[in-house]
């Protein structure tokens, strides 16, 4: 069995349709998320694999050139059909074709993260294809917390923590207001001054990523107001059946501001009609020092599940790939995650 590799030549919707009937998580593989990178001036490409004139796998790939290293990333991809997700012939012919183009752009290694269930059998069959776990922690949401959003309100605040529904009605009588912004600006300081004051390196590319997905009806800024000073933000974004809480930003404050915008959050995605709504990345539950830790509490407060996917692993491409490896094991150490 052999199959061939194309540029694709796709719309949006075609492109989006395939993911989301393979992988409805894949936020990365979106086509939004692929024209948000190239804004950001990233080497962006997307290629579909036929066999037999059948289309079996996508991958939106990105070219990284870090300090540490230059990798080919597939962040939540390739996606595969569910009829080849477990071949091992077909992987191994993907990832053939990713090293092939890694070589191509003098990368040292590339990275996959398909959102594949962690399982024993996913990770013997990564194993078999010669791929070893990435070093850098679970970065991409493959440890996330989500909440159903089929129930009514009354029976979703119901599930929350005692506690979470405490402070949420504390913040209601303390007159904090939610209002929708599109001063992404306004964001990005609230952001900066969360990043200085919890030590944690700040994302970039966020008023790009804002941009795309707003002028498709599919972001929003949500920012938590008492006695007119912002509190609290959160940027939403919409793929598919479910709402991301994507960023978040917040100053230190005793009003309970945080609790009452995720609530209005919550409701806003279920009005959309929406299946889920997704809090992203949490901290895994056997690492108590995890940076993550106080955000994981606060989260998993709202009601919900975890959804746990294969960790993000490397093939390498180039012996410099230890150099990269060795970073990215070291900070991971140094940061607790």
């Amino acid at each position: 069995m052999k199959f061939t590799a194309h540029i694709s030549e796709m719309d949006e919707r075609t492109w989006n349709q395939f993911v989301l009937a393979q992988s409805p998580w894949a936020f990365f593989q979106s086509y939004e998320w692929g024209e948000t990178q190239l804004q950001e001036k990233a080497k962006v490409a997307r290629w579909e694999f036929l066999l037999d004139n059948r289309k079996i796998a996508q991958a939106q790939t990105i070219l990284v050139k870090a300090r540490r290293g230059t990798f080919l990333h597939v962040r939540h991809g390739p996606v595969v059909t569910q009829e080849f997700v477990n071949d091992q012939q077909v992987w191994r012919q993907l990832l053939e074709f990713l090293a092939m183009e890694a070589k191509k752009a003098n990368a040292w290694f590339c990275r996959i993260g398909p959102l594949l269930t962690d399982t024993s059998e996913t990770q013997q069959l990564f194993a078999n294809l010669g791929l070893r776990p990435a070093p850098i922690h679970a970065m991409d949401a493959e440890y996330t917390w989500v909440l159903r959003l089929h129930e009514t309100e009354e029976v979703i605040l119901a599930n929350m923590r005692k506690t979470t529904r405490y402070l949420i009605r504390q913040a209601e009588k303390q007159g904090v207001v939610i209002q929708t912004n599109q001063k992404i600006e306004d964001f990005l300081k609230l952001y900066q001054e969360t990043a200085e004051r919890q030590r944690f390196v700040p994302h970039r590319g966020i008023a790009a990523e804002f941009a795309e997905f707003s002028r498709r009806g599919e972001a929003e800024l949500l920012v938590a107001y008492h006695s007119s000073q912002p509190l609290a933000a959160a940027l939403l974004l919409y793929f598919g059946k479910q709402a991301i809480y994507h960023h978040g930003a917040s100053v230190a404050s005793k009003v309970p501001a945080s609790y009452l915008l995720q609530w209005e959050a919550i409701k806003k995605a279920k009005k959309r009609g929406l299946a889920w709504y997704n809090f992203w990345g949490i901290a895994p539950e056997d690492k108590p020092d995890h940076p993550w830790q106080g955000i994981t509490l606060f989260k998993k407060g709202f009601g919900g599940e975890l959804r746990s996917f294969v960790h993000a692993h490397d093939l390498a491409i180039s012996p410099l790939y230890r150099v990269s490896a060795a970073i990215e094991a070291v900070r991971k150490r140094l940061k607790h995650y």
